[in-house]
């Protein structure tokens, strides 16, 4: 490989989220940090050289996006997933989360039912509850270690509640699915039949491993595409989450219209030079970056997989399709979730994400990163092996 991918760059102190605040939020001094969905990976060097060529520029103005910005990303989503995004559809926010935000206060009333799949990336429970909307939620179904869509209930839950807004994890984080293009139709067509407007977060999409291909939503009907706000961003692919850019397409002019009132209305306006800087680098020239590090990303997998089933059987791999993000079975440890937190803190030392805070059906799983060097993911699993030898 061209990007060395095994270099240990040292984060501490440098007012990482993921290294420098354990204390803070309540967790020992000196855990392992396997946790929040950023990478410890360097970006691309064509993000970085123009990241410093836009620096020594040295002037950091109000700025927004030209047609080299829309072009990037317009050749991007078309070879990726051969989906062909127009400008006019293009809507910039600072995150996926404030744009899930937005689109529920744009698109529903206080009070309104929004739908959720739990577990599920926990800030989609909060923006619901924070904007004081009614949290439905259709629990995902988990046997012989894979995850399906109950989809008897899914309507069902549409109905009894008046479901207005369905919000679609794309893959799916935590546990791990690139839905099929049978099961996206199928939820398509139930939004379609209730009158639900969707909203897909679709940011892990660059992800997926051998023998799953992620299908864009919005894509797969022109029916979807008119009810659909789809959210996708560079910064899970290429490891930009502080630089705050993600790019939110909306091609039903009305929904657009809505969604960039409401934007007005928070007061945000033009985006982060060096978010626009950075993905336009990394969309125009990070492909190779990206091809590595996916394979680097399968053989962790891969080691991960290994040491579990030869070394530590009691706990169980809920195989990904996509993601970095792996979920993981510890049910048969037989802890609740208090001690099975407690344990994995200060008996493992390791910082993972339990399972509770993704909602229904998060019990007895834990989530770990595994965008991290072979030694760092070596070290977390020998040091999880020898606090469960000691159970």
């Amino acid at each position: 490989m061209k990007n060395n991918f095994d270099e240990i760059i040292e984060r501490k102190n440098t007012d990482s989220l993921k290294y420098d605040f354990a204390v803070r939020r309540g967790k020992p001094e000196g855990i392992l940090p396997l946790w929040v969905a950023d990478m410890d990976f360097k970006s691309p060097s064509c993000v970085i050289d123009a990241l410093i060529e836009k620096s020594r520029h040295g002037i950091f103005g109000y700025s927004n996006t030209r047609e080299d910005y829309f072009n990037a990303l317009r050749h991007w989503f078309s070879e990726q997933f051969s989906w062909n995004v127009k400008p006019e559809w293009l809507v910039k926010t600072p995150g996926v989360v404030y744009a899930i935000c937005t689109a529920i206060r744009a698109l529903t009333e206080e009070g309104d039912a929004v739908l959720i799949q739990q577990p599920v990336y926990y800030p989609f429970s909060g923006s619901v509850i924070a904007n004081r909307r009614k949290l439905v939620v259709n629990q995902l179904v988990y046997s012989q270690g894979k995850y399906t869509i109950d989809f008897t209930d899914f309507e069902e839950k549409i109905i009894k509640n008046k479901v207005k807004l369905f919000i679609l994890c794309s893959p799916h984080n935590p546990v791990g699915r690139v839905w099929s293009r049978e099961e996206l139709v199928r939820i398509g067509d139930l939004c379609l039949k209730h009158g639900v407007l969707v909203v897909s977060d679709e940011i892990h999409a660059d992800f997926t491993f051998p023998g799953h291909r992620h299908l864009v939503f919005a894509d797969l009907k022109q029916e979807f595409s008119d009810i659909t706000i789809t959210c996708t961003a560079p910064t899970k692919t290429f490891n930009l989450a502080g630089l705050q850019i993600s790019n939110i397409f909306i091609s039903n002019q009305n929904i657009r219209r809505r969604f960039k009132k409401e934007i007005a209305a928070s007061g945000y306006s033009d985006p982060n030079i060096m978010g626009i800087v950075a993905c336009r680098a990394a969309y125009s020239g990070g492909r190779e970056w990206l091809s590595e590090l996916r394979e680097y990303l399968l053989d962790n997998l891969n080691y991960l997989r290994d040491f579990l089933k030869q070394r530590l059987p009691q706990i169980k791999l809920v195989e990904p399709e996509g993601t970095y993000l792996v979920w993981l079975d510890f049910s048969a440890l037989n802890l609740d979730d208090k001690k099975l937190e407690d344990f994995i803190e200060n008996q493992a030392g390791l910082w993972l994400n339990s399972g509770t805070t993704f909602g229904a059906g998060g019990e007895g799983f834990q989530r770990i990163n595994i965008a991290c060097p072979r030694s760092t993911l070596e070290k977390a699993l020998i040091q999880l092996e020898q606090a469960i030898n000691r159970l």
